[in-house]
């Protein structure tokens, strides 16, 4: 077995995380910026030892990068005063169930993530990740300062699905419209 490192802004989330806006097959560009492969990660708030492992990050990537969040001022700006990721769902997205209960992080990379099933098999299927699935996400934490903004980023490093979910965004996935036989009848008159 390898020598685990343990890297203080890498975080592997809970296995009941659900994926939202999973863009995790083809990078997407957003307000025309460089296309990246991204995903929503909801994190129950019950899931408390997650939460307390990105919380540990942010502060480890606050005290990594205080060079970059201080850039060309005097002084490194208060972690309570510059941008982080995780945020509560029930504040904003009170009307979305989804996100509620929940706090989310979205993450985001140039590369795309590795995927793979429970059994840490690559998956090569497409429509068996989608948004709504659970599993685990491996995230880093990073500080940020580009054109004024300054903060805690996260990057998507890989993905495990661990089973599947109510897809969200209301499509429906091909698998469950054509699950039932009794509509065949009716084909055929």
């Amino acid at each position: 077995m390898a020598n685990k490192v343990t890297i203080p802004t890498k975080v592997i989330t809970g296995v009941n995380t659900r994926w939202s806006y999973a863009n995790v097959w083809d990078p997407k560009s957003i307000n025309g910026g460089a296309p990246k492969y991204s995903v929503s990660l909801i994190i129950p708030k019950s899931d408390t030892a997650t939460v307390a492992k990105i919380n540990a990050a942010i502060q480890a990537a606050y005290e990594e990068g205080q060079s970059k969040l201080k850039g060309n001022g005097k002084s490194v700006p208060a972690l309570s005063a510059i941008k982080t990721p995780l945020r509560d769902g029930d504040l904003e997205r009170p009307d979305d169930e989804a996100y509620k209960n929940a706090y989310f992080i979205n993450a985001n990379s140039a590369t795309a993530p590795g995927i793979v099933d429970a059994d840490r098999q690559p998956i090569l299927e497409r429509s068996e990740v989608y948004s709504g699935v659970y599993g685990r996400a491996s995230i880093n934490l990073y500080a940020f300062n580009s054109n004024g903004n300054k903060g805690i980023a996260c990057g998507l490093n890989n993905l495990q699905k661990i089973r599947d979910g109510e897809p969200l965004g209301g499509k429906s996935r091909a698998e469950d419209d054509f699950a039932t036989a009794d509509d065949e009848d009716d084909f055929l008159d």
